[in-house]
């Protein structure tokens, strides 16, 4: 384990001064980013002071909102460093977002200073990108609340939720990543798979690796070579941090080379097979530990040693009970802005909408699942209920409904001129390509209940796709 932030004081992560005791802080030569080559902490200091002076004659100051539009990149961790050095309030947007929902999101969070790709000349097979941005002073509106990250739950349109996370938020969240067992500690490395935009990449690499001391260092490539040449690269420890998806990557390789600095590989998003972590252990002789969290509260609860699996260890300092099937997880303020509902949040508890259960006599969590509609797809999550918000407002649907049925598929009831043909091609647009359905399935009419609604039932709309294909 790594060292603890009891000196850091509530006054401080209130104030932008805890972006440099808590992230920039360290010797001038700490190597602690890779991109095609080490950047060190005075060069990255440097990096963030030339952004902050960017952003500052674009007219953001304290108190004003910032959204960052950019990939993972040098430009990306400097923009949100200088942002929250200034005391502004920053929005992150996944930049594989389609301009429509960027223009929902903007809509929504109207930020002051928006920043996007310019120029990008890096591969699109790389994990962190070599971009040139752009900085756009917008008509946008003030902070409303003390956060200081703002996300979206699962994209910019229908009923995705604003999720804030104050400084404090933040900084209690690196503490319990330095008190938990397995993680990689001071001169020890993370390759890193997971988007830095979402909560793993963002916390448990960039922000953990800066305070820890460990250097975040992404592959040139995302593929399963690739990985394994970053891991090669230096002599020090190194842990590979991805989602499920990932560890396809490694387990192409056929015949991987012997990698001593390999410690691990942790995913995060949904639970691994038995099997597919026996097998990866098999091949590579190191863990494959899996942690649970969501962007409401970043890491809950870790298994990095892969002893339990499937049940996990609760972080330090959260609590997770379970109530009528449902796991809850402590938290004293609502993360949510702009949403007061008791179903997602109420006296200090989190209703994480995943079903499990807790071990009453070792405390172990094990998550079995979602309760509502958010589904992960190559470990990106998405809601189905924005899916099917944005085809039921095309023009020519009637009505839709949309589930998870292995993949994502969407059942629509259409009137001319719309086909399915034009319908996908309006998704195409609007949806960004992990969330779009696999499979559109054209009824007429939709199954309905004797009530009249929507009938949701798996085996009852794959029938009646049957019988339209006879």
């Amino acid at each position: 384990m790594t060292k603890g932030l009891a000196s850091a004081g509530s006054a401080l992560v209130t104030s932008p001064e805890w972006v440099d005791e808590i992230l920039l802080r360290g010797a001038d030569d700490d190597s602690c980013l890779y991109s095609g080559g080490p950047v060190d902490r005075a060069a990255l200091r440097r990096l963030v002071a030339q952004r902050q002076a960017r952003l500052a004659e674009a007219g953001l100051r304290a108190g004003g909102t910032l959204a960052l539009r950019l990939p993972p990149s040098v430009a990306y961790v400097a923009n949100l460093l200088a942002g929250w050095r200034i005391g502004a309030q920053v929005s992150l947007l996944d930049h594989r977002l389609t301009a429509f929902e960027v223009d929902a999101a903007l809509g929504r969070l109207a930020p002051q200073v928006l920043v996007e790709p310019g120029r990008v000349t890096s591969s699109p097979l790389s994990p962190f990108a070599d971009v040139e941005e752009t900085v756009t002073a917008r008509p946008g509106r003030p902070a409303a609340t003390p956060h200081a990250v703002i996300q979206l739950s699962s994209g910019s349109t229908g009923p995705s939720k604003v999720i804030g996370r104050t400084a404090a938020d933040l900084v209690a969240e690196i503490e319990r990543y330095t008190r938990i067992d397995g993680v990689p500690l001071p001169g020890e490395r993370i390759v890193v798979l997971a988007s830095m935009v979402h909560v793993l990449g963002l916390v448990g690499a960039l922000l953990y690796g800066l305070h820890a001391g460990v250097q975040v260092r992404p592959p040139e490539r995302l593929t399963g070579d690739s990985v394994l040449d970053a891991v090669a690269a230096e002599p020090t420890p190194a842990t590979v941090l991805g989602v499920p998806f990932h560890i396809g990557l490694l387990a192409s390789v056929v015949d991987p080379p012997s990698l001593p600095q390999l410690k691990r590989m942790t995913t995060g998003g949904e639970a691994v097979p038995a099997a597919t972590a026996a097998a990866f252990t098999a091949k590579y002789g190191v863990p494959l530990g899996n942690m649970w969290g969501m962007t409401e509260v970043g890491v809950i609860a870790t298994d990095l040693f892969g002893e339990h699996r499937p049940a996990l260890t609760p972080a330090p300092d959260l609590s997770v009970v379970e109530r009528d099937g449902e796991l809850w997880v402590s938290r004293p303020e609502s993360p949510y802005v702009g949403l007061s509902d008791p179903d997602r949040w109420a006296d200090g508890w989190l209703h994480t909408r995943d079903a499990g259960e807790v071990d009453p006599r070792t405390g172990l969590v094990t998550v079995k699942g979602r309760l509502d509609s958010q589904v992960s797809v190559g470990g990106l999550k998405v809601d189905l209920t924005e899916v099917e918000a944005t085809l039921a407002e095309l023009p020519g649907v009637v009505a839709a409904v949309v589930l998870h049925d292995d993949v994502i598929t969407a059942y629509a009831q259409l009137d001319a001129p719309a086909t399915a043909a034009s319908v996908q091609a309006a998704l195409t647009e609007r949806l960004a390509p992990y969330k779009r359905p696999r499979r559109l399935q054209v009824l007429d009419p939709m199954p309905r209940t004797t009530t009249g609604k929507l009938v949701r039932d798996r085996s009852v709309l794959r029938q009646a796709a049957q019988e339209v294909a006879r």
